[in-house]
């Protein structure tokens, strides 16, 4: 494996530039885990992550904690990789996508948009699956929670609207948790966008 590896960027100038890694990851052999581009900024992984063999952490990404990456998954430059996420195989993920916490993105996947939290994202090109209701369940989701994220992405998948009125509705028709406000404050802030 090779750690704080010059950043795969043409934007550096040479230098000292940074990676900070948390406690507790396991990091397999051939992950390369590329520092930041500049001084201001910082490659993080948190803690408690997995890094299968061949997986490509590059410049600026931040992961968070409790992730698993699947073997030869490559994550594109200044991306934000949220907590207790999971990439099959060969995930490819494209410069400053958001993957929101507790989704899983099955094997072969690549996405130039961000992935909204507690869903399964599939297929090519990857598109959403639905809830990642056995692994929320098997955290300790209510069922009752399970059944209102549903609801909010049938709204915002299933309902024919824009998605600036898909987040009012589902602020007006779905019980307000702290899940629901994480999906609409994720989605509200996307820069590039949500998969389809």
């Amino acid at each position: 494996a090779v750690i704080a590896a010059e950043p795969q960027d043409f934007q550096y100038k040479g230098g000292d530039t940074i990676v900070e890694i948390g406690d507790d990851n396991v990091i397999r052999e051939n992950v390369v885990i590329n520092r930041a581009t500049t001084a201001e900024g910082k490659t993080v992984i948190g803690n408690g992550n997995f890094l299968h063999e061949g997986v490509h952490v590059s410049h600026d990404t931040h992961i968070g904690n409790h992730s698993v990456f699947g073997y030869g998954s490559k994550i594109s430059g200044n991306c934000m990789i949220e907590d207790y996420v999971i990439f099959g195989g060969n995930v490819l993920v494209s410069q400053g996508c958001r993957v929101g916490k507790w989704s899983m993105t099955q094997t072969g996947c690549r996405f130039r948009k961000d992935v909204p939290p507690y869903i399964v994202a599939a297929q090519e090109p990857t598109t959403y699956y639905g809830v990642n209701s056995v692994i929320l369940l098997h955290e300790g989701i209510s069922d009752k929670v399970i059944k209102h994220i549903s609801h909010a992405y049938r709204i915002i998948y299933q309902g024919n609207t824009s998605i600036f009125d898909a987040l009012l509705m589902i602020k007006d028709q779905v019980p307000m948790s702290d899940e629901i406000q994480h999906i609409i404050d994720f989605i509200g802030e996307s820069k590039l966008g949500i998969i389809k």
